[in-house]
């Protein structure tokens, strides 16, 4: 597989498509939706456009299909942003027009759930990007964290290497979007701890490849665009985890299924990132977040002991459900250099 391109930027005064493939949050939430559009006016200098589904619960599959094709094909869209995540983003790859969209490609932001969009079009050779979720990031409480912004600004609005660094504050913890007044203040932070290398011998410098491992695993169940598991020879894995919060074992198992299937060798660096340890469901306190953490470490480490021994890992990376949340190119390029401690992307 020939390495993706990376489509052309939008400019300040653009129009960019705000689109809900998966779940339509802004039905449910609309104050963090508005406070996300309002900042992508003012801090970015680009004009939302939003679609028919954007705001439906409900929409089915083959019409949330439709605006993405819808916005794909419009030549005044320079960029499509999904407001959030979800859980079904899955059922709508079999109504997309691959030749449309690889006949327009536009640069495509969004994480989680958007792990199925972001390896659709990174297989029709378009460089996409994982983060810049409307809602969660820009619509963050009280202020936007200067860190995302930073990232975010350099990949939606530039292009060329920019260099991740370890976040001196990260959170996991958020308000319920409900609670009158929650947008008010900022969700707390707490001093950030470094990344942790892995096998840092080496530098790897190829394109990336992930998402977020739960949707990854349920691509693979599906068999949808995980290509044959040669292609990704020599290329940079990236893996986050979401608020559902899965378990040791589980991230294990996930992992020992893709290294039978002979996925886990071909990439000789992982990025992993920092995983989210806190929800309204299970509030953990610090010590609790600790071992979690902790927890997950262990289990990927024991799984590419297994499968992938010589695969260099940084773990910590703030990307995916974090905040701060850093910006990744999926198919575009990703430097991974272990001696130096240095990881580079190219936006």
């Amino acid at each position: 597989m020939t390495q993706p391109v990376y489509p052309a930027k939008p400019r300040p005064g653009d129009r960019v498509a705000i689109l809900s493939p998966g779940f339509a949050g802004p039905a449910s939430f609309p104050e963090p939706h508005e406070l996300g559009l309002r900042r992508l006016r003012e801090e970015f200098g680009l004009e939302p456009v939003e679609y028919p589904t954007t705001g439906k619960l409900g929409a089915t599959p083959a019409e949330r299909a439709a605006d993405l094709h819808a916005a794909f094909a419009d030549p005044t869209i320079k960029a499509v942003l999904a407001t959030i995540g979800g859980d079904d983003q899955i059922t709508v790859l079999p109504h997309l027009d691959r030749e449309l969209i690889r006949a327009n490609p536009k640069p495509f932001f969004g994480y989680s759930d958007n792990t199925n969009l972001l390896l659709f079009l990174r297989n029709l050779g378009m460089v996409s990007y994982h983060g810049g979720s409307t809602m969660v990031h820009l619509g963050r409480g009280g202020a936007l964290n200067p860190v995302s912004t930073d990232s975010l600004r350099a990949a939606l609005l530039g292009s060329g290497p920019y260099e991740l660094k370890p976040a001196d504050l990260t959170g996991d913890e958020e308000g319920f979007w409900g609670t009158p007044g929650v947008l008010d203040a900022e969700p707390p932070l707490e001093a950030g701890e470094g990344w942790t290398w892995h096998n840092p011998d080496r530098v790897v410098d190829a394109p990336g490849w992930g998402g977020n491992l739960e949707i990854l695993a349920w691509m693979a169940m599906a068999d949808r665009e995980i290509r044959p598991v040669e292609e990704y020879a020599g290329q940079v894995l990236f893996l986050e985890t979401s608020e559902e919060l899965p378990g040791g074992e589980e991230v294990y198992r996930i992992l020992r299924n893709l290294g039978e299937r002979g996925l886990l060798r071909q990439f000789p660096a992982l990025l992993m990132a920092r995983a989210k340890a806190w929800s309204f469901s299970r509030p953990n306190d610090a010590a609790a977040k600790t071992a979690y953490r902790a927890e997950q470490r262990a289990a990927v480490l024991r799984a590419l002991a297994e499968y992938a021994p010589d695969t260099m890992a940084v773990f910590d990376v703030d990307f995916g459900h974090t905040d701060p949340q850093q910006i990744l190119p999926c198919g575009g390029r990703i430097r991974v250099d272990g001696p130096e401690r240095r990881i580079t992307v190219w936006y």
